[in-house]
């Protein structure tokens, strides 16, 4: 998939930033795991704390106050965020709880928030998966490629 990501981006000349915190880095090392990444793929914030994703990547404390970190609204944030941060065309987010601790009962473990953010518009998505921590954070980043890629194919379709 990554290979396929790589070809659409390259073809539709637009270059990529990502925001994670759920996935810990795991979304930047697949992207980067194509040779001539660095034609597209500007860089990652990996903003595993709060602060971080307030003060670098400006999602409003009112978001994670009113929202908390693992939300949709969280996501949308860090991946626009990310996106004006560092100047790209597309910003990518992840937010969730790996486990096996963090879970409430409206938020449980394998629970992922994906963001995408262009400048046709910035979204998310949810998804529960079921796992241990590391199968969980493996589904999160493979979910963020799948959307990403989606995106993509998207836009080539609809053109740019």
């Amino acid at each position: 998939m990554e290979q396929e990501i790589a070809s659409l981006l390259k073809s539709l000349g637009l270059t990529l930033a990502i925001a994670e915190s759920a996935t810990g880095g795991r979304i930047s090392d697949a992207i980067t795991s194509v040779a001539g990444s660095s034609d597209y793929f500007l860089g990652a914030v990996v903003a595993y704390h709060n602060r971080v994703k307030a003060q670098l990547l400006r999602v409003p404390e009112k978001t994670l106050q009113e929202h908390g970190a693992v939300s949709g609204e969280t996501a949308e944030a860090m991946a626009k965020g990310v996106r004006d941060l560092l100047g790209t065309d597309i910003g990518l987010s992840s937010t969730g709880i790996a486990g096996p601790t963090g879970a409430t009962s409206q938020k449980p473990v394998g629970l992922v928030f994906l963001g995408i953010s262009s400048d046709r518009g910035t979204r998310s998505q949810r998804f529960v998966f079921q796992g241990s921590r590391e199968e969980n954070k493996e589904s999160f980043a493979k979910a963020a490629l799948a959307l990403l890629k989606e995106e993509l194919e998207d836009w080539k379709i609809q053109g740019s």
